[in-house]
């Protein structure tokens, strides 16, 4: 991983050409590196090789007001911000050129697509935040399966097929997409229904619309079943986001955790995801560093 005082070649070879220029003249000026908010060296925009649009999940930097968080997000060169579900904050995301990546569709963790009892105000849920986000230019609505209850795998998909067959000719007319999130039932989430790549795929496969897909958060498939980048070709039809997260301890992309980011980063761009890559980690160091040199690992 680099370091805050390493240069992508670009910027390394006109740092020199500059160097050299000065040098020529007499030694009368010296370089000074453009500096991020927070008085780091920044890395610039224009290095970024972009094959992958990184985003960052807004949850994970609370701490941070929203504005100054903006402001640096968009001097790394992220796309978006992730999981703003207050739509006064979408402007203050905007002014930076940001998008707001992805918002409330509906449902909670533990109560969502899977319980036919709720399936009435689930799609007013929808029904509110999809022509919500479509109108103010946000490309993806967050939703869940619900935790298990008792219920079996095969029930489970059956209602959320249900649910998401009577949302998604809105999803289609507004151009937004629903995301279904995958996440871990051992760790974090208890009981939760869609913790396999297999049982989602297989709900978006019945379902059967360019507007209903997966949100495959990396971190909680990695402790549910592994095999990352296989698995991600296999389904990339059916997977619309990612999230990012190191394991174990959901912290900073780095040597405490056991996944190989910059390869999963190549592997997904290789197959021409167009897509975010939203970071959904919770940095244990200085935040704003952290996700700079998570931002920098993912540029491939």
């Amino acid at each position: 991983m680099a370091h805050k005082t390493s240069l992508p070649n670009g910027l390394l070879a006109r740092r020199t050409m500059i160097r050299n220029t000065v040098a020529a003249l007499g030694g009368v000026a010296t370089l000074a590196l453009p500096q991020t908010t927070d008085g780091h060296m920044l890395w610039l925009k224009d290095t970024l090789k972009g094959r992958l649009n990184q985003s960052v999940c807004r949850w994970c930097y609370n701490k941070i007001p929203l504005e100054e968080f903006a402001k640096a997000v968009a001097d790394m060169g992220l796309k978006g911000i992730d999981l703003l579900n207050n739509p006064a904050d979408w402007p203050i995301v905007k002014k930076y050129g940001l998008i707001p990546t992805m918002t409330s569709g509906a449902g909670t963790i533990a109560d969502a697509c899977n319980r036919k009892d709720l399936h009435d105000k689930l799609e007013k849920e929808f029904q509110v935040n999809i022509p919500r986000a479509a109108q103010n230019g946000l490309p993806n609505v967050i939703t869940f399966s619900g935790n298990r209850k008792g219920m079996s795998d095969g029930e489970g998909i059956e209602n959320t097929v249900l649910l998401l067959n009577r949302v998604k000719g809105l999803a289609e007319q507004h151009n937004v997409t629903i995301c279904l999130e995958l996440l871990n039932s051992k760790v974090d989430h208890r009981d939760y229904m869609a913790d396999h790549t297999a049982w989602g795929a297989e709900v978006v496969r019945r379902v059967n619309s360019r507007r209903v897909k997966l949100l495959y958060d990396i971190y909680h498939m990695q402790i549910m079943e592994g095999d990352i980048i296989r698995t991600i070709r296999a389904n990339i039809q059916h997977i619309a986001h990612f999230h990012t997260g190191g394991n174990p301890g959901r912290n900073e992309l780095d040597e405490t955790q056991e996944l190989n980011w910059r390869t999963i980063a190549v592997a997904i761009a290789d197959l021409g995801f167009k897509g975010y890559f939203a970071h959904e980690f919770v940095p244990k160091r200085e935040p704003l560093k952290s996700l700079r040199e998570a931002v920098q690992l993912c540029d491939v």
